[in-house]
């Protein structure tokens, strides 16, 4: 039976089993359940929170968020096994007793991406009825921040600075980048081996299932975003009597996460050719030329000098890092567009750059959670299909972009998976689902055929829209009413749902 304890910050891998911790002053112990009642599925003991990390930023007043650590088994098929906490943040609702509608569980995607803070940043953008109806829950997951965070060190040269060309071209970089992927599945065993079977999306939802118990909600209502999505249709195939409202923005396919990337990538180049054409018709604002054929040179020079000639350690693995992270969200297109100005004018990178360095502290838990998590969730592919599937995408364009191709490494993987994880449930009760007409990251073919496995579920597309996450993050109205309604009243649309989105982005000419 799952125990939650007041938020106490863990520092080192000895201590991830801990069932208590050590309270800030102003917060008490919870008392450790005995055996028995550990091993008893119910009732469960009632949440005590206390202070946040100062990772969880603080919301605007009247508003409060409050912390605290989950008890949950490592394999929740050995449940008086190894134990590990995980990291829970509550941000209560606003509203009067009578509008409360329980708890609001919200992730905001990776996998690895931390949700302890996200109950607060994702909160404040929710329309202001759901805050008022709902307690938002977040939490990391296993893995994740300060949920026994995993760390595979230096992922086989990932961190590199400047990194190897993540587009290999020819069999001598073909085999080396083969086994760079073998290196980084080594350097996770090495360090994780004995975890790298119990971080997979099933034993998350799992974790889910003990929060929503420890809260005393009869069902699950949840908000997830990109990978938050597949942890809400793994949740839906695990306890379909358990799942309530549900909206999955964003949503992944539910294909392996190899043939993810794969379907990915591909969308990533339609974007780009996007990106390209939208740059040119802004020509006398960025000067990359005056057709879609005209910048994609100048971009195939930048990306080539920086090949040949990395600056203050941003090369080719640095420069697709940030092309990647600008096509998923158009408002970052200027800063792109304007970054390759830069560099083919003065040879400088800092537009380029990323605010944060992709090798802190949070982006290696991340990058390690991530890998984790993929390669826990099915089988991986097998070498000679990473090979076939990168020629073939190179025949669709010779320099594609690879980032997001995380799953790859999964086919040297130690603790290899021999099920895939189940997704959806002709159970479980319909859902909404919401995906932007031409997000890349997370295209919109897999909210299609996700719904297929979640009958009477309906789908809400943000049509002209290039963007990834949409619900209370392109602010559209038409978007966040549907959902709300749904959210607050239970008031599923009788059919899908279609907006108007915003389209590619205004450029001011003033902008420098």
């Amino acid at each position: 039976m799952p125990s939650l304890t007041a938020y106490c910050p863990e520092r080192s891998l000895s201590r991830r089993t801990a069932l208590l911790c050590v309270l800030t002053a102003a917060a008490a112990t919870l008392p450790a359940a005995p055996a028995q009642a550990r091993a008893t599925p119910s009732p469960a003991p009632a949440l005590h929170f206390g202070a946040c990390p100062d990772t969880v930023p603080q919301p605007s007043a009247p508003d409060r968020v409050e912390c605290a650590r989950l008890s949950v088994p490592l394999d929740w098929a050995r449940p008086d096994g190894r134990r590990i906490d995980v990291a829970v943040s509550r941000v209560p609702a606003s509203g009067t007793p009578a509008e409360h509608r329980g708890a609001l569980l919200v992730n905001p995607g990776g996998p690895g991406g931390s949700g302890l803070p996200y109950a607060v940043t994702k909160r404040a953008r929710l329309p202001e009825n759901v805050r008022r109806a709902y307690d938002v829950i977040g939490f990391d997951p296993r893995g994740v921040g300060q949920s026994a965070p995993v760390d595979c060190g230096p992922m086989g040269g990932l961190f590199d600075s400047p990194g190897a060309d993540p587009v290999p071209v020819g069999s001598t970089a073909e085999q080396a980048h083969l086994a760079s992927l073998r290196r980084m599945a080594d350097d996770c065993a090495a360090r994780e081996a004995d975890v790298l079977p119990y971080f997979s999306t099933e034993q998350i939802a799992r974790d889910m299932d003990a929060i929503r118990a420890a809260l005393g909600e009869p069902r699950t209502n949840f908000l997830g975003v990109s990978y938050g999505t597949y942890l809400g249709a793994a949740y839906a195939a695990r306890f379909p009597q358990r799942t309530g409202r549900m909206v999955l923005d964003s949503v992944v396919g539910p294909w392996d996460w190899y043939d993810f990337d794969v379907v990915q990538s591909r969308a990533l180049l339609r974007q780009r050719d996007t990106f390209f054409a939208w740059t040119a018709a802004h020509a006398d604002r960025f000067a990359l030329g005056d057709s879609a054929h005209a910048v994609r040179r100048a971009y195939l020079r930048a990306r080539d000098g920086l090949t040949a000639r990395p600056v203050a350690g941003f090369g080719p693995a640095e420069f697709d890092r940030a092309v990647y992270r600008a096509l998923g969200r158009t408002e970052r297109w200027t800063g792109l567009a304007d970054g390759l100005r830069a560099y083919l004018r003065d040879g400088t990178v800092a537009a380029l750059r990323p605010a944060t360095a992709f090798d802190s502290p949070d982006s290696r838990t991340y990058e390690s959670a991530n890998r984790v998590t993929k390669c826990a969730d099915a089988p991986g592919p097998a070498p000679r299909r990473i090979l076939a599937d990168i020629r073939r995408t190179r025949t669709l364009d010779s320099q594609p972009v690879l980032t997001g191709m995380e799953a790859s490494t999964c086919a040297y993987w130690s603790h290899r998976p021999v099920h895939r994880t189940r997704l959806g449930s002709p159970d479980a009760p319909p859902l909404l689902l919401v995906a932007s007409a031409h997000d890349p990251v997370t295209p919109i073919e897999g909210a299609h055929q996700l719904r297929h496995l979640l009958p009477g579920s309906r789908l809400i597309t943000l049509d002209h829209d290039y963007s990834h996450g949409v619900f209370a993050s392109r602010g559209n109205t038409c978007v966040d009413r549907t959902a709300a309604a749904y959210l607050v009243d239970g008031t599923l649309p009788t059919t899908d749902v279609r907006c108007t989105g915003p389209g590619l982005p205004e450029v001011r000419r003033t902008e420098s």
